[in-house]
């Protein structure tokens, strides 16, 4: 089934892991609407991408932490588009907005980091459903092992809103499923462009070496547009039966054990 005249809706997609899923779509000929916060530059950057790639779109500066800016952002989408086939949930606070310890997290960045993600995704689907036709595509992008685990301390806002997100769309994938509406999650490994990569340089190095050494089986970190082909193949019409799951796109390293050294699990 080809995507050729679809509309979508990714927030946070201005760079990274969003500019990929944009780009893939747009090469399917998906029309985009590029959400972003404030690097207006790189919106107008990925909408210049798209169009390279014949697709068409728009650019929306809104705060996904606002319900009233959230709203305010859909009814931009209705203006412009009419309906809506797509939506990609993808934005998130930058750490300096969230990144505190259990002990030490303050109520405001407590909420920076649900409201970014939870709240953001609750009102987002409930807005997109409204401009949606049966069949639509809704799909949130996470990171899984901050939900499940805790050694990463300074994460655990982020952690506590990924795991409502992935919550969310097993409520959501029953609510929805009458209309055939799909909604499922998209969970990136390390991935370059990203959150980590931002990291000052010698962390992510060390991240990278990590992955290259074995921890990820496929021997590399991933690319947003390894995340964006994710993201196509569940917005296809053969994927209308998976629904309410969440997807590792991480070469492999979720399935590794972490009790045992890499020199055992190679054999």
């Amino acid at each position: 089934m080809t995507l050729e005249g679809k509309h979508a809706l990714i927030t946070g997609s201005s760079r990274g892991i969003g500019r990929g899923i944009a780009l893939k779509l747009a090469e399917k000929g998906v029309n985009v609407a590029v959400g972003y916060y404030q690097n207006e530059a790189a919106a107008n950057d990925t909408l210049a991408q798209v169009r390279e790639r014949g697709a068409d779109g728009l650019v929306i500066q809104a705060d996904v932490r606002r319900p009233e800016e959230i709203s305010r952002m859909f009814n931009r989408v209705q203006a412009q588009f009419g309906k809506l086939d797509i939506f990609v949930s993808n934005a998130r606070g930058e750490p300096p907005t969230f990144y505190q310890p259990p002990m030490d997290i303050t109520l405001e960045s407590w909420s920076n980091a649900i409201n970014s993600q939870a709240l953001a995704f609750l009102l987002g689907v409930r807005e997109a459903t409204s401009l949606m036709p049966d069949g639509g595509r809704i799909i949130a992008i996470s990171y899984s092992p901050s939900g499940r685990t805790g050694s990463w301390q300074p994460w655990v806002g982020m952690g506590a809103a990924k795991a409502a997100v992935e919550s969310l769309a097993r409520y959501w994938a029953v609510a929805l499923a009458k209309r055939g509406i799909t909604v499922n999650v998209v969970s990136p490994g390390a991935t370059d462009d990203s959150v980590l990569s931002r990291l000052p340089e010698p962390v992510w190095q060390s991240i990278k070496d990590w992955h290259e050494s074995g921890w990820t089986p496929m021997g590399r970190v991933g690319t947003p547009a390894d995340i964006g082909n994710a993201v196509v193949l569940l917005c296809m019409e053969e994927a209308g039966f998976i629904t309410g799951q969440t997807i590792h796109v991480d070469g492999g390293a979720s399935i590794m054990d972490p009790v045992f050294p890499l020199e055992i699990q190679r054999g």
